[in-house]
C-alpha cells in the first residue's frame, strides 16, 4: 500500500471512531434524559423490558403520545370544586373509609379527565401521568393497588389510610390552575417617560 492509501484509510478510520463515539456520547446523553425525567418509572420500564432500548422506545412513545393530547390547566372554578370534592372525600374517611377510597379514585379519574387526559385502562392511564408527572406516578399506582384489595375486602384501615395519601399526592399534583389573563395596562407618557397605570 502506498502512503495516500494508508492516509485515507486512516482518516477513514477516525471518521468511524469519531461518529462512533458521537452515538455513544448521544445515546448516554438521551438515557440521561430520560432518567432524569421520568425518575423511578424509568427503572420500572427497564425493569419490563427486555434492554434498555426497548424501555426507552417505550418512554419515547410516550411522551410522543403525551404530546398529542390537549393536557389543560383547571379553571379556578373548576378547581375550587375538585377542592371541594377532595375535602368531602377526606370526610368521609372518618366514617367509611372503603367509599372514601372509592370516591378518592373516581375523584382522581374525574381530575384527569377534566384535565384531558384520555380514560383509558389504568396501566395507560398511569402512563400518560408518568411523561408530565413522573414523581407522583408511584403513588397513583400504589393508590390504585390498595383500591383493587379493597374491592376484594382485603385492605385494611391502615392500607386505605395510605391510598387516600398517595390518592392526595396525585391530585395535588394534577390540580394545576390556569391564571386569568392579566389585564396589561396601557403606557400613559408623561414628561418623556413612560409609566404604566395601575
Amino acid at each position: 500500500m502506498d502512503t495516500q492509501m494508508w492516509i485515507i484509510l486512516v482518516v477513514a478510520l477516525v471518521a468511524i471512531i469519531i461518529g462512533l463515539g458521537g452515538f455513544i456520547y448521544f445515546q448516554r446523553h438521551r438515557s440521561q434524559q430520560l432518567q432524569k425525567r421520568f425518575g423511578s418509572e424509568y427503572d420500572r420500564t427497564l425493569g419490563e423490558h427486555r434492554s434498555q432500548s426497548e424501555a426507552e422506545k417505550e418512554l419515547k412513545s410516550r411522551e410522543e403520545r403525551v404530546k398529542k393530547l390537549h393536557i389543560v390547566p383547571l379553571s379556578s372554578v373548576d378547581a375550587a370544586r375538585f377542592n371541594e370534592e377532595w375535602r368531602s372525600v377526606q370526610n368521609r374517611f372518618v366514617d367509611n373509609p372503603k367509599v372514601a377510597v372509592e370516591d378518592a379514585d373516581r375523584t382522581v379519574r374525574e381530575l384527569m379527565e377534566k384535565r384531558g387526559y384520555p380514560m383509558g385502562d389504568f396501566e395507560q392511564r398511569a402512563a400518560d401521568i408518568s411523561v408530565d408527572h413522573a414523581s407522583v406516578v408511584d403513588n397513583y399506582r400504589h393508590a390504585h393497588e390498595i383500591a383493587l384489595r379493597n374491592q376484594r375486602g382485603a385492605a385494611n384501615t391502615e392500607d386505605l389510610r395510605q391510598a387516600v395519601v398517595y390518592y392526595r399526592a396525585i391530585f395535588n399534583e394534577l390540580l394545576e390552575i390556569s391564571e386569568p389573563q392579566q389585564r396589561i395596562p396601557e403606557p400613559e407618557q408623561r414628561k418623556g417617560r413612560v409609566r404604566y397605570g395601575v
